[in-house]
């Protein structure tokens, strides 16, 4: 049992792995939670231990199928508030929908919006992300967002695993990621590039020119997410022709659909590293092979929930996070 009194962990079932690895950092037992689906697959929740005046942290990504995890995660938080619990946190490691926060062309959703609205409306006191795919979502909520950042994690490996040094540059695959990539160049001390990318249609981007210098450079290609794998691939190819020694792609999030796995395998990069936020299936990892390095973000968020449930700061958690 915890030594924490009034603390407790639930998770869904979008990503049990990274919910055991936080309950193990942590000390503090995962409650028991039955889920289940009818036979018409409407999701049934029942909270098996007392709860009562709790500070609760609901894990829960809402990876694919994302309608379905966000969903079982509305009625956990349901659930809760109605056996009285004190605060409920959603913990989403992977917050599915980022993409629509504006209206890009005319008669669109903004779902982001939407999602977080109906996290409010649910009964959720607070927020814990990682990586949005826009900063500004955090805007959305009219309750507090803790927004984390794999940089750390990422930063660790570089130096450790890579040897990343001062020869070393940092690529943004867009303009759009221009801060989180000048943020890690930041960390390791390293120059900076950016590629110059125009979409024409969904899941599909043409690179087209980089600005920066990597000629016989080590290269690290940063983003927050892989989801066909399209685009990075076709940075991580590009930044080989125009002489790059080595590419090593980072993302936060894994997604890995449709034929991500097999265009990553077969794709110029050197390595690819991403975070435990989705749980990847094992074929997919089979597919990608000895590339893919997946690291986990359970000590990372496991401080963030000690932090907020004791009443510290999160800020400091970055540039504590070093043993992350």
């Amino acid at each position: 049992m915890s030594g924490k009194p009034g603390l407790k962990l639930i998770t869904g079932r979008s990503n049990k792995a990274l919910a055991k690895n936080i309950s193990s950092y942590t000390g503090i037992h995962l409650t028991e939670t039955y889920i289940t689906e009818f036979a018409d697959e409407e999701i049934f929740v029942r909270i098996e231990e007392d709860i009562r005046g709790r500070d609760v942290f609901v894990i829960q990504s809402t990876s694919n199928p994302g309608h379905k995890n966000l969903f079982e995660l509305l009625v956990i938080v349901d659930a809760l508030k109605r056996s009285s619990v004190g605060q409920v946190t959603a913990v989403i490691p992977y917050y599915g929908y980022a993409r629509q926060e504006r209206k890009s062309e005319s008669r669109v959703p903004i779902t982001a919006k939407l999602v977080a609205n109906l996290l409010v409306e649910a009964g959720v006191h607070r927020v814990m992300t990682l990586d949005l795919h826009a900063a500004q979502i955090q805007g959305f909520f009219d309750i507090p967002v803790d927004h984390l950042f794999a940089s750390a994690i990422f930063h660790k490996f570089a130096k450790k695993h890579l040897k990343a040094n001062e020869d070393w540059v940092v690529v943004s695959p867009d303009v759009g990621g221009l801060e989180r990539a000048r943020h890690f160049a930041k960390l390791l001390n390293v120059g900076i590039a950016v590629f110059d990318k125009r979409r024409e249609q969904k899941n599909h981007a043409e690179i087209l020119n980089l600005i920066g210098e990597i000629d016989g450079k080590n290269t690290i290609l940063i983003d927050d997410m892989i989801d066909t794998a399209g685009t990075i691939c076709q940075a991580a190819n590009r930044l080989k022709v125009l002489g790059a020694k080595s590419v090593h792609i980072m993302a936060s999030h894994g997604l890995f659909s449709q034929e991500a796995p097999t265009r990553l395998k077969e794709s110029s990069a050197d390595s690819i590293i991403v975070t435990d936020t989705i749980d990847i299936s094992e074929e997919k990892k089979a597919i990608i092979g000895e590339k893919l390095h997946v690291l986990s973000a359970a000590e990372l968020f496991g401080e963030a929930i000690e932090r907020i449930h004791a009443n510290r700061s999160i800020s400091d958690l970055f540039y504590e996070s070093k043993k992350v």
